[in-house]
């Protein structure tokens, strides 16, 4: 196991957000300064670009040179009710979309964008000049959470806990009562079929067909109330990685009988089984009720947060009435990308923003993860 010690040459900047592309292959970070493009298996720079202000969030679409760019910290480069598409092939804006209240998050394609307002969702055509194409009503939506691929746009409901699964190809709506208190984070697989969220309470995350809204099985996280930081379907999407701000990563098997998964769980660990659950609680386990009889994660390990200032998370700031600006609350931390089947990359913003990457292997006939290897990245 490689744990080589970081490098510590100061950072110049904080990051301010983070998110990966489409593939995993590389993440974005925004700066008070510009956004830079990382290399996710090596974490290596590729891009960095300057601007005379900070960027609170910056999304990127697939592996094609446009970027969704919305203005943060504490000197934003853009208004907050602004989304910005970056051309970086031409150094140059290409669209520009701009909103009655301050934008929360945004996802891009390449036939839409979703700006994503704190109670609603308003999806645009890409092209100039945008061409507003709908509009969804959501609770509460502090987290800014959408996930959008060519087939669907998935985001909260109008009641708590509800996903609004939107086919884009006939406009179709259709609600899933997924959980009893707020939605704390949803991801959709790559290529849109599976759909996992987790509440507010980040015990339970809850796998769904899109295609039909039916649950496909249920995991537990734990049984201690955790704030869930992001949800990451392998490539295949035959497994599913979880962080939260208990520092620890988890590795779940996804009940998907459509694809093979080249690596194995513990042995009958598959999503009918409650092996997980015999191998956690013993006798227990067969009792029909409370966390003795779920399934739990097949691999686990832990994952480092960093030295940061303590600040209030966004949905906290923002209900009472600060740090509404994105980039000043909470950094964002163990954010998950999933390159390949058996690589997870961890990725964190603020301060001490550090990338870890995971590798998942066999080891006495079951399923491991350790970590090769880490690094604050900033320091490139």
């Amino acid at each position: 196991m490689n744990t080589r010690p970081a490098i510590e040459s100061p950072n110049e900047h904080a990051a301010l957000s983070v998110t990966f592309n489409t593939d995993s292959s590389r993440f974005v970070v925004g700066l008070d300064t510009g956004f830079r493009i990382f290399h996710s298996d090596t974490s290596q720079l590729q891009t960095a670009k300057t601007f005379h202000g900070g960027l609170g969030l910056v999304q990127m679409m697939g592996n094609a040179n446009y970027l969704a760019l919305v203005g943060g910290g504490r000197s934003p480069i853009y208004p907050q009710n602004k989304v910005i598409i970056w051309d970086d092939s031409k150094d140059k804006v290409a669209l520009e979309l701009a909103t009655l209240t301050a934008v929360r998050g945004v996802q891009i394609s390449k036939s839409r964008i979703a700006v994503v307002l704190q109670n609603s969702v308003r999806v645009y055509a890409f092209h100039r000049p945008p061409q507003s194409l709908a509009r969804y009503e959501t609770a509460d939506n502090f987290l800014g959470l959408c996930c959008l691929t060519e087939k669907y746009l998935v985001f909260p409901g109008r009641t708590a806990g509800q996903v609004q699964v939107v086919q884009l190809a006939t406009d179709s709506v259709s609600i899933i009562p997924a959980h009893s208190s707020n939605l704390g984070a949803l991801q959709l697989s790559s290529d849109g079929e599976l759909l996992a969220t987790a509440s507010e309470k980040g015990t339970i995350i809850r796998i769904f067909s899109t295609s039909s809204c039916a649950k496909l099985g249920e995991r537990r996280r734990g049984t201690e109330f955790a704030t869930v930081y992001s949800l990451r379907f392998s490539p295949s999407g035959n497994m599913l990685a979880c962080t939260s701000d208990k520092g620890s990563l988890h590795i779940f098997d996804v009940p998907n009988p459509r694809k093979a998964r080249p690596v194995s769980p513990v042995p009958g660990a598959g999503g009918s089984s409650n092996a997980e659950a015999t191998n956690k609680w013993g006798i227990l386990s067969n009792l029909p009720f409370g966390p003795f009889s779920d399934v739990y994660s097949f691999a686990s390990t832990s994952f480092e947060t960093g030295e940061e200032p303590l600040l209030p998370s966004p949905a906290r700031a923002i209900e009472r009435g600060d740090n509404t600006v994105l980039g000043t609350s909470r950094p964002m931390k163990g954010v998950v990308g999933w390159p390949d089947e058996t690589t997870v990359i961890v990725v964190g913003a603020g301060i001490d923003a550090r990338w870890e990457k995971f590798v998942l292997k066999e080891e006495d006939g079951r399923t491991v993860i350790f970590r090769e290897g880490w690094k604050k990245y900033l320091a490139n």
